[in-house]
């Protein structure tokens, strides 16, 4: 079964696994550590975020947004500070500079304008002296072998192994998020002992026989850089690229990263401005953007769709959202409809019951969507996928593993009908 996670469909693993030499040992063991003065700070500072951007969006509109996002998000650090944690002083990309040495980057939708000795939303690209620069480029958090199942992707090489990669930030403050501890942390919150470049992730993905590398956890847009150059490695190695993301970026940077990608999970929150901006701080059309960029781009997409109870889980915003990807992103693009659990900020809200998982899945069906899948819940077909044809079974799943196979070269075994895919 799936994991809900901020990126969607997953969380690291529970056991750090072991690290080659210049790789960090992954935070799986510390991510529910007791330690209240840094939970408490990292609540303190995301629940004023949040109060902040809400105000000003629903007192001005949402032209404000970019705006609101800067007076509230007020991450000051200094160059000492920076060298004294060992974080990078990497000079970002897309970006220009404004008057009185301020800073805009153009990376993702929010467009923060930022003061010298400040960071934006994410919290990670800093401005230092007038140049922007990426302070987690070669500090990863996490470096884990996963199933690629686990991203989700069920439609990608299935029974692969995926090196799975992170580093500290997210743009987006959703108050869901179940990955908290490392997306809405500060990079300087964590210690680092070296740096690893991109060659040795690349290295530790030859080393472990694994064919693939996933960029996930937490938002890996804010560590475009960092990401681009492993990826461009990994081209040259022969290994596949996976963007396990949130799809807040502008469409500049994101046509860019298309060039070196091979598949997408996008984790396309809600069909509904509203939820958008209350849950999430951030705006609906950019993400839809994303998707049909990387439609055009011709990477392989899949949509992981995190059902939470009295938020987004109206059976007409979930019809809206299925016709939409109906209409633009066509019908083969699977759907994968997930179970949120109450964590981070949201507590008080039940898990999603499985009654509207399935609710959910029929109507992703009526409206013509062909594959269409149940996480992190326990179901007999959940994680099937059926030949839409004939309707026989074609991969049945248990947990992260491939337990039956009627695929047939990218054909159903039993009719013959093409899966859509990418088998090889």
């Amino acid at each position: 079964m799936t994991e809900p996670a901020n990126g969607p469909g997953e969380r690291p693993a529970g056991e750090a696994a072991p690290g080659p030499a210049g790789a960090p040992a992954p935070p799986g063991a510390r991510r529910r550590r007791s330690d209240l003065a840094v939970a408490g700070l990292v609540l303190a500072a995301v629940a004023a975020f949040a109060v902040a951007v809400a105000a000003e969006l629903a007192g001005r509109g949402a032209p404000k947004a970019k705006r609101a996002l800067e007076r509230a998000a007020s991450f000051p650090i200094s160059l000492a500070e920076i060298r004294a944690k060992n974080l990078s002083l990497r000079e970002a990309r897309y970006w220009k500079a404004l008057d009185g040495q301020r800073v805009q980057c153009s990376l993702c939708p929010f467009e923060c304008e930022i003061p010298e000795g400040e960071r934006g939303a994410c919290k990670t690209r800093a401005n230092v002296g007038g140049t922007l620069r990426c302070l987690t480029y070669g500090r990863p958090v996490a470096v884990h072998d996963d199933p690629i199942e686990k991203k989700p992707l069920f439609h990608f090489l299935p029974g692969a192994r995926a090196l799975s990669v992170a580093t500290i930030g997210c743009n987006l403050g959703c108050v869901f998020c179940q990955n908290w501890e490392i997306s809405q942390k500060r990079p300087e919150e964590e210690t680092y002992a070296a740096e690893v470049p991109p060659e040795r992730i690349v290295e530790i993905a030859r080393e472990r026989g694994i064919g693939t590398i996933a960029y996930t956890y937490t938002e890996p847009s804010v560590f475009f850089e960092y990401m681009m150059d492993i990826a461009r490695e990994a081209r040259k190695a022969g290994l596949k690229n996976l963007w396990i993301t949130c799809g807040y970026i502008n469409p500049e940077p994101l046509a860019e990263l298309c060039g070196v990608l091979d598949a997408a999970n996008v984790d396309l929150k809600g069909y509904d401005e509203a939820f958008y901006r209350e849950y999430c701080k951030a705006t609906l059309p950019p993400v839809l953007k994303t998707l049909e960029i990387l439609r055009e781009k011709g990477v392989w997409v899949e949509v992981t769709n995190l059902l939470i109870p009295r938020a987004n889980d109206d059976p007409e915003m979930i019809r809206r959202m299925c016709s939409w990807m109906h209409r633009s992103l066509g019908d083969d693009v699977p759907l994968h409809f997930s179970r949120f659990h109450p964590d981070y900020l949201l507590l008080d809200r039940p898990a999603t019951p499985p009654a509207t998982l399935a609710m959910a899945r029929g109507i992703a069906r009526e409206e013509g969507l062909r594959y269409v899948y149940i996480g992190n819940l326990a179901t007999s077909d959940g994680e099937t996928t059926f030949c839409p044809r004939c309707k026989r079974l074609v991969l049945a799943r248990e947990g992260f593993e491939v337990t039956e196979s009627g695929l047939r070269n990218g054909t159903c075994g039993s009719c013959g009908a093409p899966i859509a895919g990418v088998w090889k």
